[in-house]
């Protein structure tokens, strides 16, 4: 699609030479799903969130997460008037459509706790209410190595609500003297063109949905679940709810793709991105690794 191939190249005026992984970012909210970017500092990581609200023309607030934050801190919290003697909320940055939850893993559990029931409904319940959060909405996290000071590891659950993790990794020598010679970063965010509104994102989330899996493709997916659960490298397997995202993000990749139906290669491309991040290994070794050896082994066909 023309529109998305505009806005991709937006994008990409700002994060130089990372066409894949501007792809999967693309992907991710098309599928209607949060991104978790994980990286050393520096590498852009922030750069891509405030381009992607540009590009779409999404209400954008950043929390930068610290090891004394507070859920109030995100959610909001209720003030008492005087003058009308009521209580009434003062909305914390989630309401938003593209919260960007800067290095997530320095904050504690609980308060990255306080982000799940918002990433997961849409909604957030402060004082008994539940409240709507803008349409659509989006959670792109960062969080640094865990290996790093100051870090707390994000628990499963968390993790199972990103759809999609993905690295930017250091640039090509060639990329980097391009962005050595290209001048400030932020003036090049502040001037890119917006290429599709909230309202046609929201719509291209909804073709999302139309595009064809046959049968013998939802087997594929399946057969590449059950083969994570009896992997006995991983300490579990994916859950349903990484089936699902594992198909949406299939079909949105197709769509990118200009086509109404999906094939095995729309999978393979998006797996990596959804599965890494829900997978943990029993003995230590590399995850990635054996995610990419699981999906050489898993045939595409029915043997």
């Amino acid at each position: 699609m023309q529109a998305l191939t505009k806005a991709l190249a937006q994008v990409g005026q700002v994060v130089l030479g990372k066409e894949e992984q501007l792809k999967l970012a693309l992907t991710c909210l098309m599928a209607n799903g949060h991104l978790l970017i994980e990286d050393l500092p520096g590498m852009g990581k922030t750069t891509l969130a405030h381009a992607l609200a540009r590009v779409f023309q999404l209400d954008y607030r950043r929390v930068q997460f610290t090891s004394d934050m507070l859920p109030a801190d995100i959610l909001g919290v209720s003030v008492f008037d005087p003058k009308s003697q009521d209580f009434s909320l003062r909305e914390g940055p989630v309401f938003t459509q593209l919260l960007l939850a800067d290095e997530i893993n320095r904050a504690t559990p609980k308060t990255q706790g306080a982000l799940l029931e918002a990433m997961e409904e849409r909604q957030v319940t402060l004082d008994g209410v539940s409240r709507k959060l803008p349409e659509p909405f989006f959670v792109v996290a960062t969080q640094n190595p865990v290996d790093q000071a100051g870090t707390f590891v994000l628990p499963e659950s968390q993790l199972d609500r990103f759809l999609m993790r993905i690295s930017l990794g250091y640039p090509a020598p060639e990329v980097e003297r391009n962005l050595l010679a290209g001048g400030d970063l932020r003036s090049l965010v502040r001037n890119l063109k917006a290429v599709i509104s909230s309202e046609g994102l929201i719509k291209l989330t909804r073709m999302v949905d139309k595009v064809r899996a046959t049968d013998e493709l939802i087997d594929y997916v399946q057969r590449l679940l059950d083969a994570t659960r009896s992997d006995d490298r991983f300490v579990a397997g994916l859950s349903p709810r990484a089936g699902l995202g594992l198909l949406k993000a299939a079909r949105a990749w197709a769509l990118i793709g200009g086509r109404d139906y999906v094939v095995p290669e729309d999978v393979q491309a998006v797996w990596s991105a959804v599965a890494e991040h829900r997978l943990a290994a029993r003995q230590g070794g590399s995850v990635a690794a054996m995610t990419q050896s699981l999906l050489q082994s898993v045939p595409v066909v029915r043997r």
